[in-house]
């Protein structure tokens, strides 16, 4: 685990609850728990001062550390994507984008595709994204001040439920994904009973739950959360959501008391 990310996951699952903000001496030991030295820890804050996510203020002859509001949506957005799914019956429309970005642009472009993506959007063809749910003001939002960025926004039906799943099939690399799923059960799902009984207190659940939602994390920019009747046969992806949300709530309290502890003592 980064610790970039660490950082970012701390004030986003224990810190946000703590009021919003963490002396850099707190900080530097809660990061001690994952390995990380306090010479990184130094380096990683005044970076993420510098690009925006971390404001800093002097109280006594500490420094105290707070995200900023762009880092509060970003985390906000992250964490809708990551712990909600989509409920209730598919109305058999398709929501499309269509986007125009200029060839100088690469960098715009790449960043465009990984938006689209993060918001459950696969692309049907290089320059055509679809989404089985309405979010395209989102995505209409999120570039609203970027001239460059043309998006024209539609929506369809197909044939029926066999195209549907066929269009299903070559926007997303669902097998690829259904196997990432299956590996990460195999892996957390053994561990609930664990977790059930409390074996693991102190720095064992923090750092247990930290790598939880590490590997838990990436799965929500390629899982356009489609629903059921377009998912391939045995698929794993409502169970591992599901196992995720239990291990991360039963880890939760002795998580949370040790980093309770760990800052009164800091």
């Amino acid at each position: 685990m980064k610790a970039r990310s660490l950082v970012f996951d701390l004030f986003g699952d224990y810190l946000r609850y703590r009021g919003g903000e963490v002396r850099l001496r707190a900080l530097v030991a809660l990061m001690e728990c994952f390995d990380v030295p306090e010479a990184t820890v130094r380096v990683t804050a005044t970076r993420m001062r510098k690009e925006g996510w971390l404001d800093s203020r002097r109280e006594g002859r500490e420094t105290v550390y707070a995200l900023t509001d762009a880092a509060w949506e970003l985390l906000d957005e992250g964490r809708a994507r990551i712990f909600q799914r989509a409920r209730g019956p598919w109305d058999g429309q398709w929501h499309m984008i269509v986007y125009s970005v200029p060839e100088t642009e690469r960098t715009l472009r790449e960043q465009l595709r990984k938006k689209l993506a993060w918001f459950g959007f696969g692309p049907l063809s290089s320059a055509i994204w679809l989404s089985p749910h309405d979010r395209t003001e989102h995505v209409l939002h999120a570039f609203a001040d970027t001239p460059a960025v043309h998006l024209d926004t539609f929506r369809s039906r197909s044939k029926g439920l066999a195209a549907d799943r066929d269009i299903a099939g070559r926007a997303w690399e669902l097998e690829k994904l259904n196997r990432d799923y299956a590996e990460l059960l195999e892996i957390y799902r053994p561990r609930l009973t664990e977790y059930r009984t409390g074996a693991l207190q102190g720095p064992a659940a923090l750092t247990e739950r930290m790598q939880l939602i590490h590997d838990y994390r990436l799965f929500p920019f390629r899982d356009p959360d489609l629903p059921p009747e377009l998912l391939p046969t045995g698929w794993h992806g409502r169970l591992a959501h599901d196992v995720f949300l239990e291990a991360h709530g039963l880890l939760r309290h002795p998580a949370e008391t040790y980093i309770d502890e760990l800052i009164s003592r800091a």
